[in-house]
């Protein structure tokens, strides 16, 4: 009986050995496959990183999308591949990086974060390539590459692929070092450069995509023409999604290139709920599809731990994470041009809140404090209740509870005023609350601030009153409730299909 029960016990664990030499061995041929054949950069060299990858050591990933016409050599792609791509010919586009996304990976597993910078931002340039020092932040790796490239040719060099790559790698040092001195000196550890035809292979690889739109739209610039709801799109509709910022059809939508960024941030969270929900990442003809499209399309980095940043980031391939948009000033021209003009000081106090890791991620930690203020609050939503249950919340942070008050003309965006002296604290706040937009106002008293929640504004998941419940939108017994988008234009937590305008 005892010899059977060992004979039993080498049999059982024979089959979970093979089991787990065969799951295992696809896994590395997998992985092997991927690593030895993408394209590696050394763009990073001399800036600013958190150093050699470790355990529980946060990562900071920025993620670039190219708009350009043209293969990684510089040559013009097939004209069957840019009529799928509805985005001209190949002497459109230029080197602009139209997508510039950080990933925030917390070391202690907690949610991650990705941070939307909208392409016309207007900043300063470091290394101020073709003598330019200001310019809209996507124009960053486009006048890089052409300075490069007209350095190399006085140096003798003729080779177009080479005078391509050494340009390419000089475009992408100058956008990361930008992007790395507008968010106030933040550590970029690795990077991921797709262009538009690489997005138009993901899409394809994927099969399709379901999207969701809180209305219909349609533009001929971009290809785009959806209905109201959730929908699947083939690879060149993904590329329309991503790319529509206008909608002549539908004016009263107002698109700008703020709504194209959580249209991209939306079909970022649609793909991964796919990857993770049908299987995508265990089927191996559909594995091998995105392989394929890694080696062909992508850049990253030297030092990029492909198998490292996926077992740190359980949480995100979960879908654990929020993708939020830098807030935009106001709207201006510079040198004819059309720019985004943004409140610098803002911009990198908001970055530094999004990238602040562990907060509450502990069980039964305390919530994190507020710079003090007094908050007034306005409910310009439609639904009942919303004020008084936002400044309770606001109040448990450390605020100091002003008046609750209800606006009867609804407002569809919510605004955050502050008075001069409590810039910090406005600043905090809008993170807190994903996100939202703030202005100045030298009318508001000292120390105070006001909040007008418009038809846009989603509590955030964990923000709770005193009691320790969180807001229910669907306990308002409000009838206006029903027409609310059900995403806040500003913010997106990622582990389903958001709905967009």
């Amino acid at each position: 009986m005892r010899v059977r029960h060992r004979a039993v016990g080498r049999t059982v664990v024979a089959l979970l050995s093979a089991l787990v030499l065969v799951v295992t061995g696809y896994g590395w041929r997998q992985y092997n496959a991927l690593t030895s054949g993408l394209d590696r950069s050394h763009a990073l060299d001399g800036l600013l990183t958190s150093g050699a990858p470790a355990p529980g050591v946060s990562r900071n990933i920025l993620i670039m999308g190219l708009d350009s016409r043209l293969d990684q050599d510089g040559r013009p792609l097939p004209k069957d591949v840019l009529d799928q791509l509805h985005a001209g010919d190949s002497s459109d586009g230029g080197y602009n990086t139209n997508v510039l996304m950080l990933l925030h990976v917390p070391g202690d597993g907690s949610k991650a974060s990705a941070i939307s910078i909208p392409r016309d931002d207007y900043v300063s340039f470091p290394g101020r390539p073709d003598g330019v020092a200001k310019q809209k932040i996507k124009q960053a790796y486009g006048l890089a590459k052409d300075q490069r490239e007209r350095e190399l040719r006085e140096q003798g060099v003729t080779d177009p692929v080479e005078l391509e790559h050494q340009g390419r790698e000089a475009g992408r040092h100058e956008s990361i070092a930008t992007v790395q001195q507008f968010l106030g000196g933040v550590p970029i550890d690795n990077f991921v450069e797709v262009t538009l035809v690489g997005f138009y292979d993901l899409a394809q690889a994927m099969g399709s995509v379901t999207v969701c739109l809180a209305g219909p739209t349609q533009d001929s610039y971009s290809g785009a023409r959806f209905v109201k709801g959730y929908q699947q799109l083939n690879a060149s509709q993904a590329l329309a999604f991503v790319r529509q910022r206008r909608d002549y059809v539908h004016p009263e939508l107002n698109f700008t290139d703020l709504d194209r960024a959580r249209r991209q941030q939306a079909f970022l969270a649609s793909a991964a709920h796919q990857l993770r929900s049908v299987g995508t990442l265990t089927d191996p003809s559909r594995l091998s599809g995105l392989i394929d499209v890694a080696k062909k399309d992508v850049v990253i980095d030297e030092d990029l731990d492909l198998l490292g940043m996926l077992q740190q980031s359980q949480g995100l391939v979960a879908g654990n994470i929020t993708f939020t948009t830098l807030p935009v000033k106001s709207f201006g021209k510079v040198d004819g041009q059309d720019v985004n003009l943004v409140d610098l000081d803002q911009i990198r106090s908001l970055v530094r809140t999004l990238l602040g890791d562990g907060a509450g991620a502990a069980p039964g930690a305390p919530p994190v404090a507020l710079p003090p203020a007094t908050m007034d609050v306005v409910n310009a939503s439609g639904r009942d209740g919303v004020a008084n249950t936002v400044l309770a919340a606001l109040g448990d942070r450390g605020l100091t509870r002003g008046t609750a008050s209800t606006r009867h003309r609804t407002e569809s965006e919510t605004v955050l005023s502050y008075a001069p002296d409590a810039a910090d604290s406005a600043t905090a706040v809008a993170a807190l609350l994903g996100g939202i937009p703030v202005k100045k106002d030298a009318e508001l008293r000292k120390g105070h601030e006001r909040l007008v929640i418009g038809t846009d504004f989603s509590m955030p998941a964990g923000l709770s009153d005193p009691s320790g419940n969180a807001q229910d939108d669907s306990a308002s017994g409000s009838a206006a409730h029903a027409a609310a988008p059900a995403v806040p234009a500003s913010s997106i937590n990622g582990g389903g299909i958001p709905c967009v305008k």
